[in-house]
């Protein structure tokens, strides 16, 4: 019997998933008065460690949609959401080079990853901080230019802006 939970991998065949296959990913891109600021986490782990970057996280094999989402949504940002509550902004790839993830064996991450935008007004400071150092809430201008926001993020606010 495997020492994981349903719906984890080992270690051993998570590396062997990522050298062969895309992950599948949902990203929070949450804003509040009326989508003049975004809600960025300084991430603890990798790929994107040490960045601001939008909540989110992988969909588990066997997962229906909305259940990952209220899933990531709860583990995020400490609420049950519903994936009826945002819209979806597109997908897009994301792709990281293999020392992104310490250990792991010669090959790029592929992950496809589904943007989903809500309009919220949280408190940064009583967010999760297990994905996430901390949690500040940009103005989008500074959030665009700041070299400290990682690029994929800035491509889903940049798509907010796109009629």
């Amino acid at each position: 019997m495997s020492a994981f939970p349903p719906g984890f991998l080992s270690e051993e065949d998570f590396f062997c998933v990522v050298q062969h296959a895309p992950l599948v990913a949902i990203d929070l891109v949450i804003t509040r008065r009326g989508n003049e600021e975004g809600l960025l986490g300084r991430r603890r782990n990798p790929p994107a460690q040490g960045w601001w970057f939008v909540p989110g996280g992988r969909i588990r094999k066997g997962e229906r949609l909305p259940d990952a989402f209220r899933r990531i949504a709860l583990a995020e940002l400490g609420l049950p959401l519903s994936l009826d509550s945002a819209r979806l902004l597109g997908a897009w790839t994301h792709l990281y080079p293999h020392e992104a993830f310490q250990g792991l064996p010669p090959a790029d991450i592929h992950y496809v990853t589904l943007g989903y935008h809500l309009s919220l007004d949280l408190a940064a400071e009583n967010l999760p901080t297990s994905q996430h150092a901390a949690y500040r809430w940009f103005p989008l201008a500074e959030l665009l230019r700041s070299p400290e926001v990682h690029r994929h993020t800035k491509w889903y606010f940049e798509a907010l802006r796109t009629p």
